[in-house]
């Protein structure tokens, strides 16, 4: 099977590798771990406009999609750059409300693909908590056979919005006139409340909440099930390409540290050790894209198989990305702890990466399962 990205591709990923060069992701993700979302949401919109959201949302609702191929190699540019928020949730609820159709497909939908709406999502057997619940606009939740949807106050929207004098402007809270007021208000939805304190994570700049009783339903019925299976696999197959993204750049700046690093007059890269180490953290990355790009091929075809094949490639993307996160905080000792150093970020999502949206034991069962 040749897997070989065709020039349209690769331009696509040339062009996402400028834009997030361009944009200073080191900062953004400080900025978003601290609390300061504008810079991220400014990022997102022009994420947007390139064209990442948009990928898995239907042609009918004003995306393109969906485009499995495309979508790994964007989401792989999101890993390596290590833009934070919930990208992947935003993709995966595309393909949930595509799957459902109805009056919250026609609303959210061309949102999402424009980039003027921020989705978070939480599905059973995936984890109780939702990413960045506090800056969605909206949180689709998942039980059962039925699809809920609680309205929030963050989002695409934020930066600049108007705020009503006096009003409280922290997190959740929804500012700016015409904001719903409850039964009888604007908009006659009660108005968002916002959620909770998120739960600590090993990466700083994800920030997982768990997902607030009740919300609106918008959809129940057995297609509700089906469409979440689908969404959840999208979600475990953005994960796996964000993971590699993650590994490749730990990789790329270890290769440079061990370059400059020296004892005993020469540079710590020539030892033989540390050549074997960087080459077996090589080797995994390498196998592991292989397994991506053939279970975007299974998406795209709609392969019986497809699950299995992008449990596959999460099992080994997200062991390779972790792996070289070992890798380059021993070849670059203490200094790695440090916060200082922008390589930190990328240590401290390795490690979530490969277990969010599928562990590795439960993509291994998947896998095992057929």
């Amino acid at each position: 099977m040749r897997f070989l990205l065709d020039d349209e591709q690769r331009e696509f990923a040339r062009s996402l590798d400028a834009l997030l060069t361009a944009a200073d992701t080191p900062a953004v993700v400080r900025g978003w771990a601290a609390g300061d979302h504008a810079p991220g949401l400014t990022l997102w919109r022009r994420l947007a406009d390139a064209g990442v959201f948009a990928l898995a949302v239907p042609e009918a609702y004003g995306g393109v999609g969906p485009l499995p191929v495309e979508t790994a190699v964007a989401f792989v540019e999101l890993g390596r750059h290590g833009v934070p928020g919930p990208l992947v949730e935003s993709v995966a609820a595309g393909v949930l409300l595509g799957g459902v159709g109805g009056p919250a497909a026609k609303e959210w939908l061309p949102r999402i693909a424009s980039g003027t709406a921020v989705v978070s999502l939480a599905l059973e057997g995936y984890g109780p908590y939702a990413l960045d619940a506090d800056v969605a606009d909206a949180v689709l939740t998942v039980t059962g056979d039925e699809l809920r949807l609680t309205r929030g106050a963050g989002g695409a929207t934020g930066p600049g919005a108007p705020t009503s004098p006096g009003a409280a402007t922290g997190p959740g809270v929804p500012t700016g006139p015409g904001v719903p007021t409850g039964p009888g208000g604007s908009t006659g939805r009660p108005a968002p409340t916002g959620p909770g304190a998120p739960t600590v994570s090993v990466d700083p700049a994800r920030r997982l909440f768990p997902p607030e009783p009740g919300g609106e339903v918008v959809a129940a019925g057995p297609g509700v099930r089906e469409a979440a299976r689908a969404a959840g696999t999208w979600a475990t197959f953005a994960t796996a390409a964000q993971a590699l993204g993650c590994g490749e750049a730990l990789l790329r700046a270890t290769v440079a540290y061990v370059k400059q690093r020296t004892q005993f007059g020469v540079p710590v890269g020539s030892f033989q050790a540390v050549k074997h180490r960087l080459a077996d953290t090589l080797l995994g990355l390498e196998f592991a894209r292989p397994l991506l790009y053939g279970a975007a091929v299974e998406l795209a075809d709609g392969a019986p198989g497809a699950g299995a094949a992008v449990a596959a490639a999460k099992v080994a993307a997200g062991e390779a990305g972790y792996a070289a996160a070992r890798t380059a905080l021993q070849l670059h000792g203490a200094v790695g702890y440090t916060e200082e150093l922008d390589l930190a970020w990328w240590l401290r999502r390795a490690r979530p990466l490969r277990d969010a949206w599928g562990t590795p034991s439960a993509c291994r069962a998947r896998v095992l399962a057929g």
